[in-house]
C-alpha cells in the first residue's frame, strides 16, 4: 500500500487494484456517508469524479473509505501552453455549470456543518457571518472598515436569486488532473461542495488558478475576463470573492499567520 497524497481532511494509499484508501484524520463513517451520497448523485461529466465505494471505521473509530483510483497528471505540472491550460480549466467550470443538483447537494454539510438555510444567498451568507465570527479579530484589524464590508456583503448574498448547478468549490490546478490536452478527472469534493451558483464556482476558480506567483493578479484578471465574457456577472463574481475570503481566512490557522490569510486580506482590500 503506497502512500500517493496527503491533504487537509486525510492521507490517501494506492491499493494496486484500481482503487485507493483514504484513512479521514477527523472524520467518522457518519461524516463521509452524506458525501459518498452527494458523489453517487453526481450526473455525469466529461470528466471522472471521484466515487466511494465503501466506508467503514477504523479502531480509533475515524472514517476509512475505499475510492474509485482517479488517474492523470495535475494541471499546474502538465506543462501545457497558457492558453491550453486555460481553457481546460475553463471547461471544467462551465461543466458543472450544465448540471442540475439532486436532492444530496442540499443536505451535505459544509465545512464540516449544516449549511442551507432558507435559499443559497441566504445560506452561504449564514456561513460568512459563522465564519466572521472566528476571523472577525484579524480581519478587523488587517481590512480597513471591515464591518461595514461584511454588512455590504451579508446584504447583497441574502438578495441573490437564480438557479442551482453542482458546485466543487476548490476548482484549482491541483485537483484538475490532465491527460494531454483533455481533463481526465476532478479531485478534492467536498470542502465547499454543495448546490449552488455557477458564478460562484466561476469567481474561486478565477482566483485560484495561480494565487501566489509574480502572475497571479494577470491570469486571475485573464480568467475573470473570460467568464465574464461567458455570461457571468462581474459584480457578483466580487461578491462571492469577498464571501469565500471571509469564508477561508482562518481556515487553515486559526492564528492568521500564513499565506493564505495573506491572500484573503489581498482579496478584501484590493
Amino acid at each position: 500500500m503506497e502512500l500517493i497524497g496527503q491533504g487537509m481532511e486525510g492521507a490517501v494509499y494506492d491499493l494496486g487494484d484500481g482503487t485507493v484508501r483514504k484513512i479521514w484524520f477527523d472524520r467518522r463513517p457518519e461524516d463521509v456517508r452524506p458525501l459518498q451520497a452527494f458523489l453517487d448523485e453526481l450526473p455525469e461529466l466529461p470528466f471522472r469524479t471521484p466515487r466511494i465505494r465503501e466506508v467503514t471505521a477504523g479502531e480509533d473509530g475515524l472514517a476509512i473509505s475505499v475510492e474509485d483510483k482517479l488517474t492523470g497528471v495535475p494541471l499546474h505540472e502538465a506543462g501545457l501552453p497558457e492558453k491550453v491550460a486555460v481553457d481546460a480549466f475553463v471547461s471544467v467550470v462551465e461543466a458543472l455549470g450544465a448540471t442540475t443538483p439532486g436532492p444530496a447537494g442540499t443536505s451535505l454539510p459544509v465545512l464540516n456543518q449544516p449549511f442551507w438555510e432558507g435559499s443559497w444567498g441566504e445560506s452561504l451568507a449564514a456561513l460568512v457571518r459563522r465564519r466572521a465570527d472566528a476571523a472577525g479579530v484579524h480581519l478587523a484589524r488587517d481590512v480597513p472598515d471591515f464591518p461595514d464590508l461584511l454588512d455590504k456583503v451579508l446584504a447583497e448574498l441574502a438578495e441573490l436569486e437564480g438557479g442551482l448547478s453542482v458546485v466543487h468549490g476548490d476548482i484549482c490546478p491541483p485537483n484538475v488532473l490532465m491527460d494531454g490536452a483533455q481533463v481526465a478527472a476532478v479531485l478534492d469534493w467536498g470542502f465547499l461542495s454543495t448546490a449552488g451558483d455557477n458564478t460562484f464556482e466561476a469567481s474561486l476558480a478565477a482566483g485560484f488558478f495561480d494565487m501566489y506567483s509574480s502572475e497571479a493578479r494577470r491570469l486571475d484578471d485573464l480568467l475573470t475576463n473570460r467568464f465574464a465574457e461567458l455570461g457571468h456577472d462581474r459584480h457578483r463574481m466580487r461578491v462571492y470573492r469577498k464571501a469565500y475570503a471571509i469564508i477561508t481566512a482562518t481556515i487553515y490557522d486559526e492564528n492568521a499567520a500564513d499565506g493564505h490569510y495573506t491572500w484573503c486580506v489581498s482579496q478584501l482590500t484590493r
